[in-house]
């Protein structure tokens, strides 16, 4: 998504800076390299271009498991932002002569590490944290913590300035925040335009496609999708069993099905995240049933935290055509293997949003991604029709 941004009409807030922490280091490279080949098209007078805008940094642990943040050069006066992925279990630690995978809490402690460890010198700090801490405890439903709201009250106490997220599990928990700036990005067009690529047959109208959300919760995106397309709108609602909690949360007795009729038709059902997995595949199970054509997947962030067997099962079946999600999230390296996963790179979108942030330029434009994905749809029509 082209940003229309331009160094003649725009002032830098100041020298951008970014920092990985641990787990967010192949994301954070990825948009370093978007935002190098953008700075040297539009800074004519090469007042801004750098080799890297990357800024070492590490959170090296004692073998108690006691840590510290290290920045390796000076932060005085950058515009920074720092890169955090809170899922990356594949990044472990030695403690007391073991291997740990680091876990969402000890990510966010490194990312409080940095961002003490910066000592207040920045000119402006963001947070960019595309899988929102916690995001599922966001809110109380009994004597529970407010772990995400806390974690928000956190950073904007350390002197973070803005946090940018994507597909937040419940936005309106920035109101704890009201004073700090919270960006909440989709990857709608993104994850339209790697389903057409990989199958270009598809045909993004109502007569061969329709959308279905996998519960009332994912009906917000769904219902983007829908309208912005022009397509039917479906939804299963998740009859739960109040009675009985298992691994912190009441057990899925249903899936009952409000909605047209998927007989014949292409399916697209969009949700965050895919942590199981065992509910959408029951609810892929049941769309085939009804007698859908294909049947794809969406998630923004593809967690697969109990491997991808039952995928890959569930795929031999013909349950499901694809999975489409992006890289904003660890992915475990199975995927890699597995034919029916598509991933969105996101590295692009992402550096046009800090370039804009950097430029103190709106973001509007690369909020809601309704022109890119008309324009998309046409030039599928026109593609289809040669």
């Amino acid at each position: 998504m082209t940003p229309k941004l331009s160094f003649s009409t725009n002032t830098p807030k100041a020298p951008l800076a970014l920092i990985a922490t641990p787990g967010a280091k192949e994301l954070t490279q990825l948009i370093d390299k978007r935002l190098i080949e953008w700075y040297k098209s539009v800074d004519t007078e090469n007042t801004l271009q750098k080799d890297t805008f990357i800024i070492e940094a590490t959170c090296p642990r004692f073998t108690n498991g006691d840590g510290k943040g290290m920045i390796m050069e000076t932060v005085r006066g950058k515009d920074l932002f720092i890169i955090c992925d809170v899922s990356n279990h594949g990044v472990t630690y030695n403690f007391l002569g073991k291997q740990i995978p680091m876990t969402p809490d000890e990510h966010f402690a490194d990312l409080k590490r940095i961002i003490c460890a910066a000592n207040g010198k920045p000119e402006r700090i963001t947070v960019v944290m595309p899988m929102l801490y916690a995001a599922r405890q966001h809110r109380r439903a009994s004597r529970e913590s407010l772990d995400c709201a806390l974690m928000l009250h956190e950073l904007a106490s350390m002197g973070v300035s803005d946090i940018i997220t994507f597909d937040a599990h419940d936005p309106r928990v920035q109101n704890a925040v009201p004073l700090m700036g919270f960006d909440n990005y989709f990857p709608t067009y993104q994850i339209l335009k790697a389903l057409t690529k990989r199958f270009p047959d598809v045909k993004l109208d109502k007569n061969s496609l329709m959308c279905i959300s996998p519960d009332e919760g994912a009906m917000g995106r769904n219902v983007y999708y829908a309208s912005v397309l022009g397509l039917d709108l479906g939804m299963f609602y998740k009859r739960r069993d109040y009675a009985n909690v298992v691994n912190g949360r009441n057990p899925i007795i249903a899936h009952e099905y409000i909605g047209s009729p998927v007989m014949g038709m292409n399916v697209f059902v969009a949700d965050d995240m895919i942590a199981t997995g065992d509910s959408i595949i029951k609810l892929a199970k049941e769309i085939k049933e009804k007698g859908a054509q294909r049947v794809f997947l969406s998630a923004t962030f593809a967690l697969f935290t109990e491997g991808v067997d039952k995928f890959n099962k569930a795929y031999e079946e013909g349950l499901f055509d694809a999975v489409i999600s992006t890289n904003l999230a660890y992915r475990i390296p199975e995927l890699k293997d597995c034919e029916w996963f598509i991933e969105a790179d996101m590295s692009k979108y992402l550096a046009y949003i800090i370039a804009a942030g950097n430029l103190n330029e709106a973001v509007s434009n690369l909020l809601d991604p309704f022109e890119k994905i008309h324009q998309l749809v046409d030039s599928i029509n026109k593609r289809q029709q040669k």
